[in-house]
């Protein structure tokens, strides 16, 4: 049976990696150079499975053994039965993550693929809103903050030239001393489309680092 390990982010950086060694190998006559792009390309799908065990190092580690495109297609299919899907999640859960918003507009939960899913993120055109859902140390946390499309720029989150807006939380953490109308608001370049960020994202840490700086939960 097959154990799914692979997160939508990795599965990203995988798809990153062989589309680079495809193109390597298609467009590269120097076999030096194809053996070194071989070399990068599953040293970096490696790192990014430091917990992978040995049977998941070696079927990540055939990425070694590939030269033609359909090898290429191929190995991205035998793929998909390991992706680990977002954790499903209900309109009520949503509706207590942001209790103080009355008739919040939801995302369709019933169209979205959790296999392809790093975070969950919607606007509300109406109030300029952005709703932020992600699970940090196996909790749902959610974020909402103010957005504001600019024009194009890199993703705070995914690393990609996008269309982005700034998307602006006011922080949860109250420093030890704070006066009681301390206020601190964090913003970053975001995707306008989450669903693009979501198929662009190959690792997390500028998320959680923004999904902790504005909820002020403690590394564990």
């Amino acid at each position: 049976m097959n154990q799914p390990f692979i997160r939508n982010h990795q599965y990203n950086l995988i798809k990153k990696q062989t589309g680079l060694l495809k193109s390597a190998c298609s467009n590269v006559s120097d076999p030096k150079v194809v053996e070194s792009v071989r070399y990068s390309a599953q040293s970096k799908m490696i790192e990014a499975f430091p917990d992978a065990t040995e049977l998941q190092q070696q079927l990540l580690e055939k990425i070694a053994t590939l030269h033609t495109a359909e090898q290429f297609q191929h190995y991205l299919e035998s793929l998909e039965p390991y992706l680990a899907e977002f954790p499903q999640i209900t309109g009520k859960q949503l509706n207590k993550l942001f209790p103080k918003i009355k008739k919040m507009k939801q995302p369709d939960l019933t169209a979205l693929d959790y296999r392809h899913l790093t975070y969950l993120g919607w606007v509300d055109i109406a109030t300029n809103k952005l709703f932020l859902v992600y699970p940090l140390n196996g909790k749902f946390v959610g974020i909402e903050g103010r957005f504001t499309p600019t024009n194009k720029g890199v993703c705070f989150f995914c690393n990609r030239h996008e269309d982005v807006a700034l998307f602006s939380a006011i922080t949860k953490h109250r420093p030890a001393k704070a006066s009681p109308d301390y206020y601190k608001a964090i913003g970053n370049y975001v995707c306008v489309d989450s669903e693009v960020c979501n198929k662009n994202i190959t690792d997390v840490t500028a998320l959680e680092k923004f999904v902790r700086e504005v909820t002020g939960y403690e590394e564990i």
